[in-house]
């Protein structure tokens, strides 16, 4: 941002430096300065207008559940498309067995991508023997977003004194087909 408004202020001195030493003449100097200027305020226009992103993580393997208390990927495919559609950008994690509470085998991200259509940079599934908890709760403060999920994360509050904060969850249901975020 500093480096466009200088580049800006570099192009406008050129241009007025032209103009006064040739006068209102088509120069080289003249035209380097004023495509400066049409450069530098196109990109600077760019970066105010750019929208800021608004992460959100998932407690995927907690959402797996939201839906009669069965693991079932159409809950969290539900939840991220109620997220997508309020503005918020997704992450989602899950505990290494993920796979096999929904198809009885091991599930990469992007075996789960494709189930979720949803893309695969954006999905973390937790080592073997590592519960993905402290990840999501390690990915949500690096981010500064919240985290869906109903868990409490009672297990980690020693290591993690933030999930005190009832601010830093988005709680949730899905009723019929209907998300349900509080």
């Amino acid at each position: 941002m500093i480096g466009l408004s200088l580049f800006l202020l570099f192009s406008i001195g050129i241009t007025f430096w032209s103009v006064a030493t040739f006068g209102p003449v088509l120069t080289l100097p003249l035209l380097c300065g004023a495509a400066g200027i049409v450069l530098a305020t196109i990109l600077l226009l760019r970066l105010k207008l750019r929208r800021r992103v608004k992460w959100v993580v998932v407690d995927g393997s907690n959402v797996l559940y939201w839906s009669d208390n069965k693991p079932a990927l159409h809950s969290v495919r539900l939840v991220i498309e109620k997220l997508c559609s309020d503005g918020f950008e997704p992450i989602l994690w899950f505990d290494a067995n993920v796979g096999y509470l929904v198809t009885g085998k091991y599930m990469n991200p992007t075996q789960l991508s494709k189930a979720l259509r949803y893309p695969a940079r954006r999905i973390s599934i937790a080592p073997k023997g590592i519960p993905a908890d402290p990840l999501v709760i390690k990915d949500a403060t690096k981010l500064r977003a919240r985290i869906v999920t109903n868990d409490r994360f009672r297990d980690w509050q020693e290591h993690f004194p933030q999930v005190d904060q009832q601010d830093v969850f988005v709680r949730g249901r899905i009723k019929g087909k209907q998300v349900i975020l509080r």
